[in-house]
């Protein structure tokens, strides 16, 4: 029979991921439907002394717009295909490992939130809608979206997770001695 605490730990767990997933394609899905309802394409918003800068576009490639020229057949079977496949694994495999710490379970469920936001603008609009873009002289980005700095948090914390520092709390929830 499981134990209180065991259950308890599985309902955290669960509820844990559903937030910040939810929290992820949630800030990505709106701040991408103000972006698309309030900006016309091209158009330059400066912010913070020119550093950073709104600007809507619509990318049909993959990062940096990389493969916005290939191939109709092959840009649907790599870029929306072959990434919803990876991370319905990655989901899977977050429900079904027990033993990730907290910074490798948030850093998955980052990165699986913002693929599933680029996703989704894919699968509904046929491009990503992008519109920032971080301007420092010899330091400066492509445009990027809340998607995609979910990914790249999501990629530190999985770095961070998987580099052998340990993270409390525990989030195991298997049973004692297995």
């Amino acid at each position: 029979m499981m134990s209180r605490l065991l259950f308890a730990k599985r309902i955290f767990f669960f509820f844990f991921i559903m937030l910040i997933l939810t929290a992820n394609i949630g800030c990505d899905q709106v701040s991408k439907h103000v972006v698309r309802q309030q900006m016309d394409y091209f158009e330059k918003i400066h912010l913070i002394d020119h550093h950073l800068t709104l600007t809507k576009v619509e990318n049909t490639g993959a990062f940096l717009s990389l493969g916005n020229d290939m191939n109709p057949r092959l840009k649907v079977w790599l870029l929306t295909i072959l990434p919803l496949v990876i991370l319905l694994g990655a989901i899977v495999f977050v429900f079904a490992r027990k033993d990730l710490s907290l910074i490798t379970l948030t850093g998955l469920c980052f990165f699986i939130g913002g693929g599933a936001g680029n996703i989704f603008d894919r699968v509904l609009f046929g491009s990503v809608t992008d519109f920032l873009h971080i301007d420092f002289g010899l330091f400066q980005t492509g445009v990027f979206n809340m998607a995609d700095v979910s990914i790249m948090v999501g990629t530190g914390l999985l770095l961070w997770g998987t580099s052998g520092v340990k993270t409390k709390p525990d989030l195991s929830v298997s049973e004692p001695g297995q």
